[in-house]
């Protein structure tokens, strides 16, 4: 069927969001102004299953451009207003990618007297970054701030933030806080299209403003709360699953009679910005509005005659300079022809398209990316252009998108001349600020990081994977084998993996059990280590666990900032492989989005150290060798017994449930994988997902069951970080002075095959051979899993009186196929180096 000759897509009398109100029983209350403002729609997200679709914002509706462009200009002229002229010229206007490039620009027009600027998730080579933030409910999250002079955000002026909606106002809330503890000024004013911030969101402002000692103003169109009944989210994946019949992958237009597609040449004025992505000056703007004029009218001569409804279509984050030709077309067709011009933009976001008046996404066109996005391809949508009876459409974009996919058979101007007579193109200058003298190098483009379901299975906010996926490639050998070539030189422990062990039903009981025991103990070494980074570090950290026992740790930290500080904390997993340092490619990507200093590296747990003091060797090379400074290689663990940090919930050698499994309770990753042929220069280290091992996946339990108890641990927290701020926590190395005697009493002579504490023990029984096993005497219902995991191995279990540890884990030293057997199990003889009176063991 062609689709232009569907129903015809407009503003109907039916309101736009009776569709959704109906089948799920959401309500607008508030304004009498929302509904012609907002319709809703449905989207695959577990967060929220409605989205509140803007009829003014030139998104997803097509509108009037006048009508856009009117809504922002109009809020901006009331911030002018209020500020004054004199605070208005020394303040700064700051939009949101994606969706609110265009009003923020517009905003700015409004007051003015200001500067522009727009965040982006386009990086720019040779543009040093100014700030950064994540959105951790959009779908797509990282934002970067990238001002072409760099003092445009270290002045104290008035900084007005503009975004098309103000909900929970976590987002802006947080740019704020972060931008605060950079660039401190006395006054901010969110502007927004709609507030529509529940109840108990309303008082988060005052109590904020207050917080930082700054006044917050809030200016929108109208204001409301959306009602939600019970079970809304499950209703609302039951709607999405019954409708959804189409993938989100780009597919080839349909058949049938193609428009033509023809190109105009703006003459878009040199110098001046495509948009706000560097930052967009009054100066800018004369010069703008002055050739605006002039490129309308080369846009109307390529027009089609009798052409009577006109789409200009945008571009994703270039929203700004379509609407301003799009406004001025609407001028000069009106004198012209009367035609009518409408306005729109692609977006990256998938949403569910329903073809009812009483919807407000009634068609959806799905096309790959055509901008070379950093990270990486994908589709992306145009929402109620098939069916909206447009006789031309105007297809404006960046010269960085004017690529061969655009043009493809299945790109988007294949699309669009499928449903329209005539397709022209526009294509406006890519600017790109003038690369200084003394500007730094940039490294490759790197690619974002891989997120949840479809890399581990944490949810995609709680964790994002600096690493690429592996999962395809056979890494696993068996144990004896890997520790073979480990002990002799031939291999490094990172460039295979370990058969994953699958615990018996035995063993699980046993860590259900050690969970249900452990899990306040936990949960106030969680908020201890927390609070200390919040107080001490960054009150807006970045959190970088190391990939993988650190990252159950990072996800418990996260959440626990955001149930008792309401923070929506930044969190990353990295690459760190003893003897060959952390992965630089994940250091330079942490410095292009985020404040090194920001930065707070989270691991599990201390035993000797070694990672300690390799974290802080390999940051010293890092910089040594050009890379960017800041970072701080102090790590913070959840339980550090061997006396190697000053950032730590406990000092207590206890058991931590996440360390009995491996992948199972680690999002389903596996250790990473650092490997020549596998790992390029310009690529992060490498990791498996055990998408397969989802039924044994306990990494969610483990969150929650430490999650739920969090309350009852708060006033126990509250005490122990009093203690620990005004403690001596200075390191005393006495763990690495511990593993030193042990590996001479027993003859080892090397510390790498002596792994203390609990966590370590574990790790050796697991993925090495073991040796024998040394028990504090008295240790208890913390070492019942080590005994149980020696058991089956067969590995001797020696109580000793004096150990700083709860257990020490020794690595069978000289290993070879003869010291073991071939199952791995330890043998008496076989070359005589499996004694179990903790004699010296011979050379072999």
């Amino acid at each position: 069927m062609n689709v232009r000759n569907m129903t015809y897509v407009t503003q109907d009398a039916v309101w736009s969001g009776s569709w959704v109100a109906e089948r799920l029983g959401v309500g607008l209350d508030g304004d009498e102004a929302l509904p012609g403002l907002l319709g809703l729609a449905l989207r695959r997200n577990p967060k929220r299953a409605h989205l509140l679709v803007s009829n003014v914002l030139g998104k997803h509706v097509p509108q009037r451009p006048s009508v856009v462009y009117g809504a922002g200009h109009g809020l901006g002229v009331r911030v002018r207003n209020l500020l004054g002229d004199d605070e208005a010229r020394r303040a700064v206007i700051l939009g949101y990618a994606e969706t609110a490039t265009g009003l923020g620009h517009a905003v700015a027009d409004g007051v003015g007297l200001a500067p522009y600027l727009h965040s982006t998730r386009r990086p720019v080579e040779g543009v040093e970054r100014a700030g950064g933030f994540e959105e951790s409910h959009s779908h797509a999250t990282s934002h970067l701030l990238l001002p072409e002079d760099p003092r445009l955000l270290a002045g104290d002026g008035p900084l007005v933030l503009v975004d098309d909606e103000f909900s929970t106002g976590n987002t802006v809330l947080n740019t704020v806080r972060a931008l605060h503890e950079r660039f401190p000024r006395e006054r901010y004013v969110i502007v927004a299209l709609v507030d529509m911030r529940s109840p108990e969101d309303q008082g988060r402002l005052a109590a904020f403003a207050r917080e930082i000692g700054a006044r917050v103003d809030l200016i929108a169109l109208a204001s409301g709360t959306v009602r939600l009944p019970d079970g809304v989210l499950e209703k609302g994946r039951r709607l999405v699953a019954e409708h959804e019949t189409d993938p989100a992958d780009p597919a080839p237009p349909p058949r049938g009679e193609r428009g033509t597609v023809a190109r105009v040449e703006l003459g878009w004025p040199a110098g001046v910005p495509d948009g706000g992505r560097h930052g967009f000056t009054p100066a800018h703007r004369e010069r703008l509005r002055g050739a605006l004029p002039g490129m309308a009218e080369r846009i109307a001569q390529a027009l089609p005659d009798g052409a009577r409804r006109v789409l200009v279509l945008g571009f994703e984050e270039l929203m700004y300079a379509p609407l301003a030709l799009g406004v001025e077309l609407e001028r000069e067709l009106a004198e012209r022809t009367g035609a009518e011009v409408r306005y729109s933009t692609t977006t990256r976001s998938p949403v569910l398209a329903v073809d009812d008046p009483g919807y407000a996404i009634r068609t959806r066109l799905v096309f790959p990316a055509h901008d070379a996005p950093a990270d990486g391809a994908g589709p992306r949508f145009a929402y109620n252009v098939a069916g909206g009876g447009f006789d031309a459409i105007v297809m404006v974009v960046d010269s960085v998108a004017d690529t061969p996919q655009l043009h493809a058979p299945e790109g988007l101007l294949a699309q669009l001349s499928a449903h329209a007579g005539h397709v022209v193109l526009a294509v406006v200058p890519s600017y790109i600020p003038p690369r200084g003298a003394h500007a730094p190098e940039r490294s490759p483009m790197l690619p974002e990081p891989l997120r949840g379901p479809a890399f581990s299975s944490y949810a995609p906010e709680d964790v994002g994977w600096l690493l690429q996926d592996l999962s395809d490639v056979t890494l696993e050998a068996p144990t004896e084998e890997r520790e073979e070539a480990i002990q002799s030189g031939g291999a490094h422990y990172a460039e295979s993996l370990p058969v994953e062990y699958q615990p018996s039903e035995r063993y699980q009981q046993l860590f259900l059990a050690a969970l249900d025991t452990s899990a306040a103990r936990i949960a106030q070494a969680v908020g201890t280590v927390t609070e200390i980074v919040l107080a001490e570090r960054s009150p807006r950290p970045v959190l970088v666990s190391l990939a993988r026992a650190g990252t159950p740790v990072g996800v418990l930290m996260r959440r626990w900032a955001a149930h008792r500080h309401g923070l929506d904390l930044p969190h990353y997993a990295v690459s760190i492989v003893r003897g060959r340092g952390i992965d630089a490619n994940a250091l330079r990507w942490l410095a292009a989005h985020h404040d090194p200093a920001d930065v707070v590296f989270v691991d599990g747990w201390t035993g000797k150290g070694a990672i300690t003091r390799e974290l802080a060797d390999a940051v010293r090379e890092f910089e040594a060798g050009g890379g960017p400074a800041g970072f701080s290689p102090e790590i913070a663990v959840l339980a550090d017994p061997g006396s190697c940090v000053r950032t730590y919930g406990t000092r207590e050698d206890f058991l931590i449930p996440s360390a009995c499994l491996n992948s199972t309770v680690s999002g389903l990753i596996s250790r990473t994988v650092l490997r020549s042929d596998l790992v390029g220069a310009d690529d992060f280290h490498g990791a498996k997902f055990y998408r397969e091992l989802a039924d044994a996946d306990v990494s969610g339990h483990f969150v929650d069951a430490v999650v739920a108890r969090f309350d009852e641990v708060a006033e126990a927290v509250e005490s122990q970080v009093k203690e620990a701020l005004a403690a001596d926590r200075a390191p005393t190395w006495e763990g690495w002075a511990a593993v030193e005697r042990i590996s001479e009493e027993y003859g080892i002579h090397d510390v790498n095959l002596v792994k203390p504490g609990v966590g370590e023990t574990t790790r050796v029984l697991l993925r090495r051979v073991p040796w024998k096993i040394l028990a504090r005497a008295g240790a208890g219902a913390d070492l019942d899993h080590v005994r149980l995991l020696a058991e089956q191995r067969d590995v001797p279990v020696e109580e000793v009186g004096e150990l700083p540890y709860s257990c020490v884990g020794l690595i069978h030293p000289r290993y070879t196929r003869g010291a073991t057997g071939a199952d791995g199990k330890a043998v008496a003889g076989g070359g005589g180096a499996g004694a179990a009176d903790g004699g010296a063991v011979a050379s072999q």
